[in-house]
């Protein structure tokens, strides 16, 4: 007994010094990291783009027949069938990463995103419309291998950092996209003295918006295919395993010429021997590589499934959230809203993402460093949770004074501020996915499984959290704000789902100690 509590002391402090050489953060590969977040950058760029003006193109297609109150509905369906085509592409995107490679899988969505914006430009019906948004939405689903490159670029110690540059790139592309959208719309209008001469924007009015983000995914794509590195271990390891052979093959022709001068073809043990070995360490990652990939149910490991239960509630609280804001901001305030100008919840979004940008890419990895990804998600949640609380105050203060003054101004601040924190939710949900997923599992299964949550989510999300708003003006229930509170009653569920989590480190330890000791 003295013996076996002698080891255990002795595996705690080999554990506690690993992770003490470990908190210094390992340098970033900032040229792959640079590469991978830019891909993921194409998408909010090429998915947005269109919202200034995609009700005004429903219109233009006579889908709705001069009924405007047909025209939210067209429009609806176009937004929402991005998300949908992306929740049903992802998990394939996952596995054919898994099975051929990162870097393939990551090259075709750039370059399918920048076709199917330009040919959304250049439509004019309804349908080839909502087929071409399809298209989008199926190249946009390998954005969860881009999360799978980012965690095998990285280890332990800057994983949290490198992730806390995904809202950035995120954040950039949705300050970009609208104001691409709407300065860019009928330039023949706008100026004619360039675009006017040209028959294709006059007849296709949002054409120009649409060909500047195809051509932001396309360079995308161009820098991708010359810089991007393949980091699928099984492909890495068999790719260096046949480097290494080429070399010792290299070094045995040049150090022993004699031999092959002196050996006839018949005889030729050299010769045969060195194409049977590498043969054979072929066979050997081929046969691991397949090994590998049968490992579906691993999956299906607590863990995991418990990280994609909270990715569940954070897409669809976060996107309720994002679907509210501006519509709440926007609304009368004899309506229960605050009765903003587009432009000022575009400068107050817009200043948003700017700062909250620079605070994530700055802070967010620091603090998963210190407190783990679990505690920051915690933390994270609990703030989404309790900005659905903000509402309400914002608009009863609103109320009473008849227009948005200091108080209602201070409380739209901490409402940005809680929304901050639910940007290092979502970083961390990522961190967590990729730390859960057993050795040896498919991590871009993995991954793809996590996006698909989270896209089916969003694509419910908005219709939940704006038909529970107008319901609540509609029929004043508790004053107009019974959506809020059902919204946080839901999200307070969420924050129990979240103290279930395990810290992926805590896994990593006990597998330390339940390995057999060496002596």
């Amino acid at each position: 007994m003295a013996s076996e509590r002698q080891q255990i002391h002795e595996e705690d402090e080999s554990i506690g010094s690993i992770d003490e050489t470990s908190s210094k953060p390992t340098p970033l590969p900032k040229l792959q990291l640079f590469i991978t977040l830019l891909v993921q950058f194409a998408e909010p760029v090429t998915g947005l783009v269109i919202y200034p003006f995609i009700n005004q193109l429903v219109r233009d297609t006579g889908i709705n027949h001069g009924d405007e109150t047909k025209t939210g509905y067209y429009a609806g369906l176009i937004e929402s069938s991005f998300f949908l085509a992306e929740c049903l592409s992802v998990v394939l995107w996952g596995y054919l990463s898994d099975r051929y490679g990162r870097r393939p899988v990551l090259l075709i969505g750039p370059l399918g995103l920048s076709i199917s914006a330009v040919l959304f430009g250049l439509s004019k019906t309804f349908w080839r419309l909502l087929g071409f948004r399809c298209l989008q939405g199926v190249f946009n689903g390998n954005i969860g291998v881009a999360k799978s490159v980012i965690a095998e670029i990285t280890d332990d110690t800057n994983v949290g950092q490198a992730y806390g540059y995904i809202p950035l790139m995120w954040s950039t592309g949705v300050t970009i996209a609208p104001f691409l959208g709407g300065i860019l719309s009928k330039p023949a209008e706008r100026w004619p003295n360039i675009f006017g001469k040209f028959d294709i924007f006059r007849s296709h009015p949002y054409f120009l918006p649409c060909a500047v983000a195809g051509a932001i995914a396309l360079v995308t794509f161009i820098v991708a295919f010359i810089g991007l590195n393949e980091t699928l271990p099984a492909i890495v390891e068999r790719e260096k395993a046949t480097r290494s052979q080429s070399t010792a093959n290299e070094t045995a022709d040049s150090t022993t010429p004699l031999l092959h001068k002196s050996t006839n073809d018949t005889y030729g043990a050299i010769s045969e021997n060195t194409p049977v070995f590498e043969t054979q360490t072929a066979t050997a990652f081929i046969h691991e590589d397949e090994e590998h990939l049968k490992e579906v149910p691993s999956l299906l490991y607590r863990p995991l499934l418990l990280v994609y239960l909270n990715y569940l509630f954070l897409a669809f609280c976060d996107m309720s959230n994002s679907v509210l804001l501006p519509l709440m901001y926007s609304t009368p305030i004899e309506y229960g809203g605050l009765g903003l100008e587009p432009v000022h919840i575009g400068t107050a979004l817009g200043t948003f993402g700017l700062v909250n940008s620079l605070f994530q890419s700055q802070v967010f990895g620091s603090l998963v460093r210190k407190f783990g990804p679990v505690r920051i998600y915690q933390f994270g949640f609990t703030a989404l949770c309790c900005s659905f609380l903000v509402y309400p105050v914002m608009a009863l203060l609103a109320k009473r004074a008849g227009y948005v003054n200091a108080a209602v101004v201070a409380c739209i601040v901490v409402h940005f501020s809680l929304i901050a924190m639910v940007y290092m939710a979502y970083a961390t949900i990522h961190v967590l996915i990729v730390q859960s997923v057993p050795e040896g599992g498919r991590m871009g299964t993995a991954n793809g499984l996590g996006q698909m949550a989270g896209t089916g989510m969003r694509a419910i999300a908005p219709t939940v959290a704006s038909s529970l708003f107008s319901v609540s003006i509609q029929r004043n229930l508790l004053g107009g704000s019974l959506g809020f509170y059902l919204l946080f009653g839901f999200s307070v569920i969420g924050i129990w789902t979240s103290l279930l989590l395990i810290d992926p480190s805590t896994l990593k330890k006990e597998k330390r100690r339940s390995q057999p000791s060496s002596n």
